[in-house]
This record gives structure tokens, C-alpha cells and sequence, in this order.
């Protein structure tokens, strides 16, 4: 089993990220704009700096919305300059299902740190592979989740995709939209590079260990208490 997968703390909601900023089991920050709107963001920069403030020494992914060249180069360029931790993200195609490779290209040789996001297959791996440079860092990220919602398997796209990337020393794989916390356990055994993850699973990761036996104990012992505490009588 591969150890050597790093969590990242999938969020945008500040007192949530200054908790997990101090685990030393998160080794770094992605979010996205639906996030931020969920966490209440009025202003993209104001919030996006707020966040950079209490990660200084993590790298964080914060994502481009923009959905045409000009306007992509414009916000990953102004994203960028934020600060030195920071990954661009960019989406792999554009809301018309364009294959965003000029701007990909342009930016990685920029020497711009890039995330790569909702990549689902090998085949869009290996378009990026083909866009970028060997040195100028890359993440890209696999919606494993999202993909296993509509009963996709994600774990074969993933696996070729790893090894399509192998040559490059300069780009991680990454597991996004987890859904439960064996998928950590399932991207250790592929040699994910990361994982991306949400609080509460982060959580419940950090308590992994327990025997089959003490489930078995925990199990029966919550139907006792909750069926005695309902009152219920047969």
C-alpha cells in the first residue's frame, strides 16, 4: 500500500480552515466557487485572501470562473499573483465542452502553478500531459466522487491516468470529490498523489484503526441506548 498520499482539506469556510490549517494531517487547501458561495463569499478577492492569510505555508487551489480565453487568462493571471502558494484552477474544458489546452499551455509556461480540475477520464489526462512543460507543477484532479454517483467505476481512469503521468515528475494525480473515508485507503493502493477531502471525513480518517470487533461493539451498543432512550416497547 502506497503511504505517501497527502490530504488536502476540501473547503471555504474560514473557521473551518484555520481549525484543519493546524493539522499536520492536511497538507494543503482546495476550494471552488461553489464553495465560497456556500460559505457566504460577497467579494471572490476579499474571501480568497482571507483564506490565503491563515494558509500561508499550504499550498491552496483557488479556481478561475471565467468561461472564454480572454477572461480565463485575465483571473488565473490576478489569481496567480495572490501569493506564491497558491495552484490556478482551471476547469479541463470551458461550458461548452471546449478543451481548454491554449490556456493550459500558456499559463504552465508561465511557470504558473495549475490544478487541472473536473477531469473525469485517461483520454483528457493525456491531453494535458500533451499540453504541458516538465517542470512547472501541475495537479490533476480526478472526480472520482462524482463519476461513481452515476455508476461510473472511476477507479481504471484513474490507474491509467497515473500512468500516463508517470514521466513527469512535475504532476500529481489527485482523487477530488471524495464521498466516504475508505476512498483515502482506495487512493493510497493507486499511488494518488493526493486527495482531496472534506472536513468530516478528514475526521473520521483520523480515527481509522478499529477492529471489526469494536465496530461490531459500538454498533449494538448505540441500537441498545437509542431503543431504551425512545422508550420503545414490544
Amino acid at each position: 500500500m502506497k503511504k505517501n498520499t497527502k490530504i488536502f482539506c476540501d473547503i471555504a469556510e474560514l473557521d473551518t480552515i484555520k481549525r484543519f490549517n493546524k493539522k499536520k494531517i492536511v497538507k494543503g487547501f482546495t476550494t471552488n466557487p461553489s464553495l465560497m458561495k456556500k460559505a457566504g463569499a460577497k467579494s471572490y478577492e476579499k474571501y480568497s485572501k482571507k483564506i490565503l492569510k491563515i494558509c500561508k505555508n499550504k499550498p491552496v487551489s483557488l479556481e478561475v470562473f471565467a468561461d472564454e480565453y480572454g477572461g480565463i487568462k485575465k483571473q488565473a493571471l490576478k489569481i496567480n499573483n495572490w501569493s506564491k502558494n497558491i495552484f490556478v484552477k482551471i476547469p479541463v474544458t470551458n461550458t461548452k465542452g471546449v478543451y481548454m489546452g491554449k490556456i493550459i499551455k500558456e499559463l504552465n509556461n508561465r511557470n504558473i502553478k495549475l490544478n487541472i480540475t473536473a477531469v473525469y477520464t485517461h483520454q483528457q489526462t493525456k491531453k494535458i500531459l500533451a499540453s504541458i512543460n516538465k517542470k512547472t507543477k501541475v495537479i490533476i484532479s480526478i472526480f472520482a466522487g462524482r463519476a461513481a454517483d452515476v455508476g461510473k467505476d472511476p477507479v481504471p481512469e484513474i490507474k491509467k491516468s497515473i500512468k500516463a503521468a508517470k514521466k513527469f515528475k512535475n504532476v500529481e494525480i489527485l482523487w477530488a470529490s471524495v464521498r466516504e473515508p475508505y476512498n483515502y485507503i482506495q487512493a493510497k493502493q493507486l499511488g494518488c498523489h493526493i486527495i482531496t477531502v472534506p472536513p468530516p471525513i478528514i475526521e473520521k480518517i483520523e480515527k481509522f484503526g478499529k477492529s471489526f470487533q469494536d465496530l461490531t461493539n459500538e454498533t449494538v451498543k448505540t441500537f441498545y441506548k437509542d431503543a431504551i432512550s425512545a422508550r420503545f416497547k414490544i
